[in-house]
């Protein structure tokens, strides 16, 4: 998960290096007098920041859930306990995190329940939990966009009130208007190139997010029906 993202940043550096060869940022930024398109740019670049460090926390689950499956696989019905407020198999401590928190949840469970363990509540609920971590991302996508689209209606109202401005129809009257409305033109249509990209992008790093959470969440729904699950039922027949 974290050597995908890392690749994608790469991309992005790499195609933010060409657009600033080609001057393309550069005439992007001289041309907004509005300055949203710099707004937009540090906004991008702070949900970015937020983005990897969700990748961070997603990828470090799944190499602690990486490390617990064979261990399980090779453990006693008796093997998972908690202790201290943490959980280990047999001398094998799992490292708090997500994983953690929904194994020990299950033991919860386990103990208080009186018929067989259903776990797609649980389940459920750590995919609520997930995915409210990734809602700001999309919240954020949707958000540059709509700080394009308002450059757009500032750089039309930059360039038409000079229209109505207007009270004589003098050649360099009309010269410094075109001037003017091509001045505003800029800034809508360079604002709104900005959000629409910035906007795409940090909706794709996010994709990729809710990919490895989905990924996540599978491997860790088949763990516990093919390994911890088997191995409370024969805990509960020995007492």
């Amino acid at each position: 998960m974290l050597l995908r993202a890392l690749i994608l940043c790469g991309l992005i550096v790499f195609g933010i290096y060409l657009v600033e060869e080609r001057g393309l940022l550069a005439l992007t930024l001289r041309s907004d007098r509005s300055y949203i398109s710099y707004v937009i740019i540090a906004l991008y670049g702070l949900f970015s920041l937020h983005w990897l460090y969700l990748v961070a926390g997603l990828s470090s689950a799944q190499r602690i859930l990486d490390k617990a499956l064979p261990i399980l696989e090779r453990a006693d019905a008796n093997a998972l306990i908690e202790q201290d407020g943490e959980l280990k198999i047999g001398q094998h401590w799992i490292k708090p995190g997500i994983f953690a928190d929904y194994l020990a949840d299950l033991l919860k469970k386990n103990r208080f329940a009186n018929s067989e363990i259903n776990h797609s509540i649980l389940l459920e609920a750590l995919v609520e939990r997930l995915m409210a971590r990734h809602a700001f991302g999309h919240f954020a996508s949707d958000l540059l966009l709509k700080f394009g689209l308002l450059g757009t209606i500032i750089g039309f109202i930059m360039m038409l009130t000079p229209v109505g401005e207007l009270t004589d129809f003098d050649p360099n009257i009309l010269q410094q208007l075109l001037s003017q409305m091509s001045a505003g033109m800029a800034v809508a249509l360079f604002t709104t190139l900005t959000g629409l990209v910035s906007s795409s992008l940090l909706g794709l790093q996010y994709q990729l997010l809710d990919a490895g959470a989905a990924r996540f969440v599978d491997r860790t729904a088949v763990a516990v029906e093919v390994l911890v699950l088997p191995m409370l039922a024969a805990r509960e027949q020995q007492q």
